[in-house]
């Protein structure tokens, strides 16, 4: 089983969304998916339609050890289950505080079910907390939404030092595989600068010791899409809820390039390839546009005929209504 952890201590820069749509995708590829959700605000489990009743076995349950993980996952779609969670996760930290071994209790439990899924992905909550530890002391690789935003950049380094620590001294088999760019405007230069920057920062660890040596930014970005926006408030995933968007195309292509498939593009860039393809597009509409435009002002009535003359002095007419009107005070506006 192929196991990650989708991970950025920044909220609100795709995790869940990815998880979702990635696990999806997967899914309906063939292969057999189990995602967690350890974020305490339970999104994942919202996302995908399953909200948990407050007596439901989810990953409360695995982590205080009341309840065995292949009791507490359920199938949400052909070929993805889900360990579910809700508003008990917030004390399962303080609970766990004094347990010993409680980095690897999660590890455990995905080894008692790891031959049953081929890929396993977790939804990290926006921390770099005890959940956080559990997470990246159970799965292999780790990828790292970002928005193409300075700021966004500012806390990526103290992410690399977190998983640094777990690799160094609870798992040196974790690495970081790839970072996915989401919310990526190929229309401004900042969404560039952003990828260009972290592409040379990686280039620079090749040949290290760091967990994130091998690691590159994936060849697909996801485009701003409100599709994606809207499809956790009816608890589907984008491909139930518009699979003909750029959103499901773009995680498609995430999806592929995971499992080891051939995008369209190859190795290029898929999502800014259908970009400029619609692009283009828009600049011939414009273009036709404005030809249209100017072959009628070419035709226009001549300025001397009776029908010029009539227009102009509705327009003075007009000028000199709009000019008392002015003049007029208005209260109470």
């Amino acid at each position: 089983m192929r196991k990650i952890a989708i991970l950025n201590q920044k909220g609100g820069v795709g995790k869940t969304t990815t998880v979702v749509n990635v696990s999806a995708a997967l899914a309906l590829e063939g292969h057999r998916v189990l995602v967690i959700d350890l974020d305490p605000q339970a999104h994942l489990t919202i996302h995908l339609g399953a909200d948990q009743a407050a007596d439901a076995k989810g990953v409360y349950d695995v982590l205080t050890g009341s309840v065995a993980m292949g009791e507490a996952i359920h199938p949400v779609r052909n070929n993805l289950w889900l360990l579910g969670a809700n508003i008990d996760l917030v004390g399962a930290e303080s609970e766990l505080i004094n347990e010993v071994g409680r980095e690897i209790i999660l590890k455990k439990a995905v080894e008692s079910v790891e031959d049953r899924f081929d890929f396993l992905l977790i939804d990290c909550p926006p921390s770099l907390g005890l959940l956080t530890l559990n997470a990246l002391a159970a799965v292999d690789e780790v990828i790292i939404p970002i928005q193409p935003h300075f700021l966004a950049l500012q806390g990526f380094s103290r992410l690399l030092q977190t998983v640094t620590l777990v690799h160094t001294r609870i798992n040196p088999a974790l690495r970081v595989s790839a970072i996915l760019m989401c919310m990526f405007d190929s229309r401004t230069s900042l969404s560039s600068e952003v990828r260009e920057d972290i592409k040379q920062f990686l280039s620079g660890a090749r040949n290290s010791s760091h967990p994130w040596a091998q690691a590159d930014v994936i060849p697909v970005h996801i485009r701003p899409n409100i599709k994606l926006a809207e499809a956790p408030s009816h608890g589907q995933t984008i491909f139930e809820y518009e699979p003909h968007c750029n959103g499901a195309a773009d995680y498609e292509a995430v999806a592929a390039f995971l499992s080891g498939e051939p995008t369209e593009a190859g190795t290029a860039d898929v999502s800014e390839t259908v970009e400029t393809t619609e692009m283009n597009e828009v600049a011939a509409v414009e273009e036709t546009e404005i030809a249209a435009t100017d072959a009628a002002n070419t035709n226009e009535t001549p300025q001397d005929s009776p029908q010029s003359v009539s227009l102009d002095r509705e327009k003075n007419e007009t000028a000199e209504s709009i000019s008392q009107e002015q003049s007029t005070p208005h209260f109470g506006i």
